[in-house]
């Protein structure tokens, strides 16, 4: 162990010892609760500490005036961790809600914070009209937002974290018939809410139940509402339990930060695979219709209409798109694979002219793929994104790989590939990273780098396929700039293409590059892609829920059955839950045998088990008009992107991603393969 090594060790111990008591008590808590007679506005009551001795609880919560209810409250556990359980007692019918706050002992403005799948640092990467320092440095929000319902404050300065998280069932969710202001729940809900406040310059945990938001909602894409109260009707003689774990620990950075509270939350919440019937051989064939269903054959370009549709219908349109949420040379590739194994003569013709047709009429003048045409408006997309282009040429690698183990050659296909890594090379800037976008003249749209790693799948294929190093170093630069600019900094942020934030897709896409290098790379120049790829990994799994979100009835998604667990969250600025995962179970795999970290390959079970439970088939279609065509904008929470809300879809979709994403997570292996 070097010097270096030993002394951040004996600094991380050191700081362990250093949080092992945490403090719990009247010096730095405060509670409170606000009490509802309907057609009035609530009323706010402090509450105090009592400390209580020879009782079955510490505290009793007073207020100065007295109640029509009673409050205890226990503290258990030492260390680093204890539990926190409230007991509210009715004396008369009553209309709740209750909050507590914990003081740290940091300065908000040496702190970071952190919220499962919601909010990263200070969320600056998000527009003002999202959640984020720009609005606020004091939110709370409803739990059902959060990957886990967590708030974690880092103190960036003192170098250790301090955590709640909610302990329940999560079993029951009720309709509300407003959004915003005081409201009275139509039943009983398991949701409460969990935030950070900025208190006299202190940084604070703030927690409660029922849920409430503040000092915003955020009800849709870029829309921030007036904040919401929720209150909880407690019968006469009614006693109502509530828990929260709170944890304390040391932590090197806000990585590790995050990395410790991955693991605790998961550990925590132990979510199990979900018992679903579907055999991956079922959920091809299921997903197949959409190959079927979907496919134009009437446009220059043959393609799969997987973007735009409606729910209701799923009708086909004539919008071809390459990658994002398009993915047509993505699903041609599978259709033929599948086609030819299963000998089903259609999907291989259809899969086959779509290949054809875009190599003859799929590029632009500089060499590009056309990313996005209209066909009947005659329309063509004239500014290149890094991603789109990057998922196409990986498209293409791979049927071209496959193409040649069966014995057969396409040398246009190659030599369009190599003009267009060739064209990746010259896009490429000094420091590693690839512009957002661009156009046929190169020129630049938007310098952002955070798209960058898509490239580098596409260039360590490139560089196997064809062995050209060049792609190899140029991979190896990508890399270098994200090691740099993103992981170092714990920084992921607008991968996605329609929003400027803090996504899933950047950590996503970061890991899987790093693993592609490390799968090429020997020794400890492997090691060090694995590490890499790791770091990024456990962002990838914050955005990831560990909790099944309840729904109330009534909300088709809780009508239906659907668990949570093991779907992703998407981004600040669109917050619905996806199954966008690729091959990042693949990642997770390798990485738990790289590290010998159980929790990776037991968390992959419970994504690929969850995400085919909204399989649509005959008898069984989960809202969706067509066999196959599964969903894709899953509104889990109070948000929708303009239609149907919590329990519903969006009523426009975008089926053809979605399609791509399982089949590649049912078809394990696949890099490695290809990389070997």
């Amino acid at each position: 162990m070097n010097l270096r090594r030993l002394l951040s060790v004996v600094a991380l111990g050191m700081g362990i010892l250093s949080v092992q008591a945490l403090e719990y008590g009247p010096s730095n808590v405060s509670a409170s609760i606000a009490l509802k007679v309907p057609g009035n506005m609530a009323v706010h009551y402090p509450l105090t500490l009592n400390k209580l001795s020879e009782s079955n609880f510490d505290y009793q919560l007073v207020s100065n005036t007295k109640l029509p209810l009673l409050m205890y409250q226990k503290v258990t556990g030492e260390g680093e961790t204890k539990q926190v359980q409230v007991w509210i007692v009715a004396l008369e019918d009553v209309y709740f809600n209750f909050g507590e706050q914990l003081k740290s002992d940091a300065r908000h403005d040496d702190c970071l914070f952190y919220m499962p799948g919601f909010w990263y640092r200070r969320n600056l990467r998000s527009p003002k009209e999202a959640p984020s320092f720009h609005t606020s440095d004091s939110w709370v929000v409803r739990e059902d937002r959060l990957s886990t319902p967590m708030t974690t404050i880092f103190d960036e300065k003192n170098k250790k974290s301090i955590s709640v998280t909610r302990v329940s069932t999560f079993g029951e969710e009720a309709l509300t018939t407003h959004k915003e202001g005081e409201v009275i729940l139509s039943g009983k809900t398991s949701l409460g809410y969990t935030g950070f406040e900025n208190v006299n310059g202190t940084a604070t945990l703030s927690f409660g139940y029922p849920y409430k938001e503040a000092p915003q909602t955020y009800i849709r894409k870029l829309t921030l509402a007036p904040s919401v109260e929720a209150y909880q009707f407690l019968k006469k003689g009614e006693t109502l339990t509530l828990t929260w774990e709170l944890h304390e620990t040391a932590a090197e950075d806000f990585s590790d930060c995050v990395k410790q509270a991955w693991e605790y939350s998961y550990d925590l919440y132990k979510p199990a695979p979900v018992e679903t019937p579907y055999a991956a051989d079922f959920v091809k064939e299921v997903l197949s219709n959409f190959f079927v269903e979907s496919y134009v054959d009437d446009a220059p370009t043959k393609y799969y209409s997987g973007v735009e549709l409606r729910t209701a219908t799923c009708d086909k349109l004539d919008v071809a798109e390459v990658g994002f949420v398009g993915r047509t040379l993505l699903n041609a590739f599978n259709a033929l694979e599948y086609g030819e194994e299963k000998q089903r003569k259609d999907l291989v013709e259809h899969a086959n002219q779509i290949f054809d047709s875009y190599l003859q009429h799929g590029f632009s003048a500089a060499g590009f793929f056309n990313e996005v045409v209209h066909f009947k408006r005659n329309f063509v997309e004239n500014i290149h994104s890094i991603r789109r282009q990057s998922e196409g040429v990986y498209a293409v690698l791979y049927y071209l790989d496959y193409e040649k183990r069966q014995g057969r050659k396409h040398p246009e296909w190659e030599g369009r590939l190599k003009t267009m890594l060739d064209a990746f090379l010259r896009l490429q800037n000094e420091d590693g990273s690839f512009p957002r976008k661009f156009k046929d003249d190169f020129s630049l749209v938007d310098k952002s780098g955070g798209s960058t790693p898509s490239a580098t799948l596409p260039l360590v294929m490139g560089y196997k396929y064809f062995k050209d190093k060049r792609y190899l170093e140029a991979a190896k630069r990508s890399v270098g700039y994200l090691e740099k600019e993103l992981i170092s900094k714990a920084d992921y942020f607008s991968s996605t293409l329609d929003a400027n934030c803090e996504d899933k897709e950047a950590s996503l896409y970061a890991s899987t590059a790093a693993y592609y290098l490390a799968l090429v790379t020997k020794g400890k120049e492997q090691a060090h892609y694995a590490e890499l790829s790791r770091k990024a990994a456990y962002f990838a799994l914050s955005w990831y829920y560990t909790w099944d979100v309840p729904f109330a009835q009534g909300q088709m998604l809780g009508d239906l059955g659907l668990k949570t667990r093991g779907w992703g969250n998407v981004s600040v600025e669109n917050n619905h839950i996806d199954v966008f995962v690729f091959d990042f179970a693949d990642v997770l795999h390798w990485l738990a045998k790289e590290f010998n970290e159980p929790r990776f390959t037991a968390f992959s079970n419970v994504i690929s088990t969850s995400m085919r439970q909204l399989l649509p088939y005959e008898g069984h279609l989960c809202g969706i008009a067509k066999k196959g065509f599964y969903p894709e904008v899953v509104q889990h929470t109070n948000w929708d992107y303009g239609k149907n809300g919590k329990g519903y879809y969006n009523d426009i979709f975008a089926p053809g991603w979605v399609v791509a994403s399982l089949w590649e997570l049912l078809s394990p292996g696949r890099a490695e393969r290809f990389l070997e």
